[in-house]
């Protein structure tokens, strides 16, 4: 935040933050600048619970959920975020990218939660961009971009505009590059290459391309 809002109004490009609702207050005045620069808002649960075979989440594990637990999840940081920043999240992502509550046998999928509740939920540390025409909408991949410099981010856009795909990227700080860092200079590199007229790529929030797919698709 310290760094992004003033970066994204500098480059005139809106983003998509997933706010994990717990944390929002902590940082309170930044995310209502984030809303009055017209910037979406997603959401990103209460708690951030992923598997227990990582240490942070080992007492948030998803392992230990169940679908009604997740759906609280779900439902109060759609409630907080209303409280809080006065809009409601139309769009979803899945802490570390998981999908899934229970162990063994007991394990269910929660994606169909977040289609019951979202336009979209995005994936993390997939390998793919999203096929506009057949992708699922409720678990739509999510390209990591931390870390990266401005010809592998090139790279993969242009492998999505050869593609006709939509590339949903994904970080988390941004600065200097580094663990879960996007690096700022590549992120104005990036923004020049995507604004650029000749190669035809539209920028948009999360939800705003959602839509659209949404929207083209032909009715059942």
């Amino acid at each position: 935040m310290d760094t992004g809002l003033d970066l994204f109004r500098k480059l005139g490009i809106k983003a998509t933050f997933f706010l994990e609702a717990n944390n929002i207050e902590q940082r309170l005045a930044g995310w209502k600048q984030a809303v009055a620069d017209g910037h979406e808002i997603g959401n990103h649960t209460m708690t951030h619970p992923c598997t227990a075979n990582y240490a942070f989440s080992l007492n948030n594990a998803l392992e230990n959920y169940d679908l009604e637990q997740m759906g609280a999840q779900l439902d109060g940081a759609n409630a907080q975020i209303q409280k809080l920043l006065g809009v409601t999240p139309k769009t979803f992502a899945y802490p570390c990218g998981q999908k899934f509550v229970g162990r063994g046998l007991d394990v269910r999928s929660y994606v169909p939660l977040v289609a019951d509740r979202f336009l979209v939920g995005r994936g993390y540390l997939d390998e793919s961009p999203n096929d506009p025409n057949v992708c699922d909408l409720a678990q739509a991949m999510g390209t990591p971009f931390d870390g990266m410099d401005f010809a592998q981010m090139k790279t993969a856009v242009n492998e999505a505009i050869q593609q006709g795909r939509w590339v949903i990227f994904v970080g988390h700080e941004i600065g200097r590059k580094g663990y879960q860092i996007t690096d700022v200079q590549a992120l104005e590199e990036l923004a020049a290459y995507l604004k650029a007229p000749a190669n035809g790529v539209w920028v948009g929030t999360v939800e705003e391309v959602g839509r659209y797919i949404q929207l083209s698709r032909p009715k059942p």
